[in-house]
């Protein structure tokens, strides 16, 4: 009988010690014990939390597929909403990635696709290789496009209100979306503008879409991918266009 006691014993232990581990790897940074885990915006666009600061970080992809691009380009003047039915061809000088993620997207011609597995979701980078422009695309887990967006500026371990350098430019939301313009002094690229753009998709689920570049660049060129990549955006399994 005590024999049978002591195994008992032993394997609640030890079970209790794979919970912990387990929770341990899928956890954020900085979540403490007994808290549910978030996914939330880098601290800035170009950190390891997201797509990986050197090269050996990142995971490579299988190219996305293109499709025609047919269709008048967007307007790239104020900010965006997701639409119910997105269109499935492409503005003239983008492309539609079926991306391997499970989402298809239009992203600028000629931009390579890059992506970082975050600590619960796959962050996707598209990069400009001629003026160092860049989009991310993420899910979300937050409930609200602006609760994600307000943990993603202000969270004390990752907010990247902590940037140095960093200032607001312009704030929107509404009901379905939230906007956040800034700008940040990044330590290698130099000056950064900074796009970012939480949304629920026709699915229901919460997506960020970031577009940043130097700050000396003209802003509506950062906001003519974000623009059209937001319109275009359909999330896996979605009937689009």
């Amino acid at each position: 009988m005590a024999r049978l006691l002591l195994v008992i014993t032993a394997t609640v232990v030890l079970g209790a010690g794979v919970g912990t581990g387990l929770w341990y790897l899928t956890r954020d940074p900085g979540t403490p014990p007994g808290a549910a885990p978030t996914v939330a915006a880098p601290a800035a666009e170009d950190t390891a939390a997201t797509d990986g600061t050197a090269a050996a970080e990142d995971t490579a992809t299988t190219p996305a597929t293109d499709t025609d691009a047919t269709s008048a380009p967007p307007t790239a003047s104020a900010p965006v909403k997701s639409p119910a039915a997105p269109s499935g061809s492409a503005a003239p000088g983008y492309r539609t990635a079926r991306d391997p993620v499970g989402y298809t997207v239009a992203v600028p011609e000629g931009w390579t696709r890059r992506q970082k597995q975050g600590e619960l979701a796959p962050v996707v980078s598209y990069d400009s290789p001629s003026d160092g422009r860049r989009l991310q695309i993420f899910a979300l887990a937050e409930s609200t496009p602006a609760e994600s967006l307000d943990l993603a500026e202000h969270d004390p371990g990752y907010g990247f209100a902590r940037q140095p350098g960093y200032r607001v430019l312009d704030r929107r939301s509404d009901t379905t979306w939230s906007e956040l313009t800034y700008r940040y002094d990044d330590a290698d690229g130099g000056p950064r503008q900074v796009i970012d753009h939480r949304f629920r998709a026709a699915d229901g689920t919460l997506y960020a879409i970031r577009s940043s570049g130097p700050e000396d660049l003209a802003a509506d060129l950062v906001r003519a991918p974000l623009t059209t990549a937001v319109a275009s955006f359909c999330p896996p399994g979605g009937r689009c266009g």
